[in-house]
């Protein structure tokens, strides 16, 4: 996940009255695992679909429902909020409450809050299809983005109402990245165009048949998704891999380490930062067959020929100002071999690790790497694989120079 991105970050939910405000516990829940300061503020419709209380237990703070409470601290509670807040997140949205919000109508508890805040405001809107189609609530919607509030689309499906179509909430998982996109990283590298590659590549020996390696991609799109985070626009081009793509990046999918080349040198001249962490396939058969291969007694060998030299291609053709990073899987002479690497495909670092190291290689959720540089060697210790993608970003950002 995240570790402690949100750590010391207060963020505010407020809940409106819809059937998908129970899903909200669980975005509570998942903020405060990840050390948030979470405050719910509800509406009286919402309160009808659940408890003030359950929030209480899930936050451990008192659940906000009234403008004017008897029960107050010395300071006016709405406005004390929110100056605090980092985020505040309305969700579920009901088409009453964008209505209000969107021409500044604070009546109660939730949007005099809201409309006191100056911190990032999204709003995730659910309804009725229709509803939600309605040109008036489109309208308020985009006068919300104009005024510079996040809108998130609804997710398509089968709705409570019975209808099928657009207007349910997006999921909370969905809700919680687009909070840690909002407040969990600093944003040091907006303006920057990243290119990543990730996973294996299959090299097809027939129809049924192919080469490939133990490469899951986790790595990579680990990479990918904090760049993305910290405000890169994000290109991941990816070998097949059975992991959810980065929600905020744009994915290429590739089979052959051929359509890797392809891909990766279509855009690879207008980045500012290429990761290249994909395990491309160093051979490949030299004829591939159309038809199934069929068992046969003896012995069967198949020719081999080498595949496109993708990061020696990116090295030749660097332009000023692009910094390119390479990644090196080693068993032994780690260091060594990681240097030759460095030299021969003229990167600017690489980043090698060990296979036979514990908690490092393929599948693994940790990594253990040596991020090797022309002027020194940086040995990290072990940690989760997105850890290392915000360690080794942090060292690429120490060496580049502000937006191009």
């Amino acid at each position: 996940m995240f570790g402690t991105a949100l750590e010391g970050k207060t963020v505010v939910l407020g809940v409106t009255g819809s059937i998908a405000a129970y899903k909200i516990a669980s975005l509570a829940s998942m903020l405060k695992k990840m050390h948030a300061d979470v405050e719910v503020i509800m509406t009286k419709n919402a309160t009808e679909f659940i408890s003030p209380v359950t929030f209480e237990s899930l936050t451990g703070k008192k659940c906000l429902v009234e403008t004017f409470d008897r029960d107050f601290e010395f300071s006016v509670e709405h406005v004390a909020l929110a100056k605090r807040a980092d985020v505040f997140l309305i969700a579920p949205a009901s088409a009453n409450v964008i209505g209000k919000v969107s021409h500044g109508i604070a009546d109660d508890m939730l949007t005099t809050t809201f409309l006191a805040c100056g911190c990032h405001k999204i709003i995730a809107p659910a309804m009725n299809t229709h509803m939600y189609e309605n040109p008036i609530l489109q309208d308020n919607l985009k006068r919300c983005e104009s005024y510079g509030m996040e809108v998130l689309k609804p997710a398509v499906g089968y709705l409570a109402c019975g209808d099928t179509g657009a207007g349910k909430m997006p999921e909370p998982e969905v809700l919680f990245d687009y909070i840690v996109k909002a407040v969990g990283y600093e944003k040091d590298m907006v303006g920057k165009k990243v290119l990543v590659t990730a996973g294996p590549t299959r090299e097809a020996i027939d129809p049924v048949r192919f080469i490939t390696n133990h490469s899951t991609g986790k790595m990579g799109y680990a990479v990918a998704k904090i760049a993305s985070l910290r405000g890169a626009d994000v290109t991941l081009v990816s070998g097949p891999v059975s992991i959810e793509a980065p929600r905020f990046v744009k994915v290429v999918p590739v089979e052959s380490a051929r359509q890797m080349y392809e891909a990766v040198t279509a855009v690879s001249g207008e980045q500012d930062i290429i990761v290249k962490a994909a395990a491309v396939a160093d051979y490949r058969p030299a004829q591939a067959a159309d038809e199934k291969m069929k068992k046969k007694d003896g012995e069967l060998s198949i020719d081999l020929c080498r595949t496109d030299d993708i990061l020696g291609y990116l090295g030749s053709h660097k332009r000023d100002g692009q910094f390119l990073c390479g990644f090196s899987m080693e068993t032994q002479n780690m260091l060594e071999n990681s240097r030759a690497k460095l030299s021969k495909k003229h990167l600017d670092m690489i980043v090698a690790n060990n296979l036979k190291v514990d908690g490092a290689g393929f599948g693994t959720d940790t990594n253990v790497v040596t991020i090797i540089t022309g002027d020194g060697e940086l040995e990290l210790e072990k940690m989760s694989k997105e850890e290392v993608a915000g360690r080794l970003l942090d060292e690429i950002m120490k060496r580049t120079a502000g937006p191009t």
